[in-house]
């Protein structure tokens, strides 16, 4: 799959997720297996620009190419600013968020708010298109709500405007991340459009990601809470996609030194006091499935250092090796093995909570 001039390594996304998907976590997931993944949304008021959590937002360095950010705003000339700003600082693909579902973003006409308002979606990304030499994308849902579904005319206006790749996230801005994802939907968007579409919304397992590609006809699939706790995932799927069989789960010496890569990556890029507090959500999603794994949260949560922190999860591996060569968790959406039925029939609840916004 291509994003303007640039090929991507395969066809699995990190999806963009505030306060989830940062550097060390992007860095973590492109190790093992995704081909490409978007930044956390960047707001594009310019007042907002100089604040630390922004301006760790913009943090690239070593990230690998093709390096993506998302900006997030409702208004066309600020947007374009944004874009430029960010493209000033190493963005190679803008894109731009139409489908974050958040109170605080929604109720400022931005995020998936803006599906209500076509002109002002054609006026964005014309605005961000031109103000820019690097291809933009878009991300958005199915519509505002039920009654409001225009994904496809959507995207019609945004490949109109030299949107270069879309995104879209099976269901409408009122229903969060709860209830059946709209995979005919998605199929319609890559029936009318002509360029790459990214099917996104409960893919967490090799035979959902298969049956999600064949069903939609999308070019890539975007992986958000799924990748919580297991960034291995992507590897497994695409394993599944290539030879038609499911890894085996990674050995608990390998899941531990991923852990630390990533943690270790994660204290750095954050410091001592932050680095700590925003661990304990990334360490809780991977221990949750694990044996013993309420207790470390527990610690890890109590913690105030980071070296407690590594110390408890360390102590929680050496546990399970003693038991079990290979990480032993049932694996998120494991009671949809063959997915082919969810697109007839009503999908269970999403599996997990809002905590992330996929953006």
């Amino acid at each position: 799959m291509h994003i303007g001039p640039y090929q991507l390594e395969n066809n699995l996304v990190v999806a963009p997720m505030a306060g989830v998907s940062d550097r060390p976590f992007r860095a973590a997931c492109r190790r093992l297996g995704a081909g490409y993944a978007v930044s956390e949304m960047v707001a594009s008021n310019p007042r907002l620009r100089d604040t630390e959590k922004s301006q760790r937002r913009i943090d690239h360095a070593g990230e690998s190419a093709p390096v993506a950010v998302q900006i997030a705003g409702a208004d066309p000339a600020l947007m374009a600013d944004a874009a430029r700003y960010n493209v000033e600082r190493g963005a190679q693909i803008v894109d731009i968020n139409m489908g974050c579902p958040a109170k605080k973003v929604c109720n400022v006409a931005a995020g998936s708010a803006l599906l209500r308002d076509e002109a002002l979606v054609a006026a964005i990304v014309r605005a961000v298109v031109r103000a820019v030499d690097v291809p933009v994308t878009l991300k958005i849902r199915t519509g505002w709500d039920r009654g409001s579904r225009n994904a496809v005319r959507i995207a019609r206006i945004a490949e109109g405007e030299g949107v270069r790749a879309l995104a879209v996230h099976g269901r409408t801005r009122a229903c969060a991340f709860v209830g059946p994802v709209e995979y005919d939907t998605i199929r319609a968007v890559k029936a009318a459009a002509g360029i790459p579409v990214i099917a996104n919304g409960d893919i967490a397992t090799p035979e959902r990601s298969r049956d999600v590609l064949a069903h939609t006809g999308a070019d890539a699939l975007m992986i958000g809470r799924g990748a919580q706790g297991r960034p291995w995932v992507f590897r497994e799927i695409r394993h599944y996609l290539d030879h038609g069989a499911r890894l085996p789960a990674p050995t608990v010496a390998e899941a531990r030194d991923i852990v630390d890569e990533h943690l270790a990556d994660h204290y750095a890029f954050y410091g001592e006091d932050a680095g700590v507090r925003i661990a304990r959500k990334h360490i809780g999603w991977y221990v949750q499935d694990l044996e013993g794994g309420r207790d470390c949260r527990r610690e890890v949560n109590a913690a105030d250092n980071s070296r407690a922190q590594l110390a408890a999860v360390r102590l929680l591996f050496e546990r399970l090796a003693a038991n079990s060569e290979r990480l032993d968790c049932r694996p998120r959406g494991a009671d949809v093995v063959d997915a082919r039925g969810a697109f007839a029939t009503p999908q269970p609840q999403a599996l997990w909570g809002g905590e992330a916004l996929a953006a």
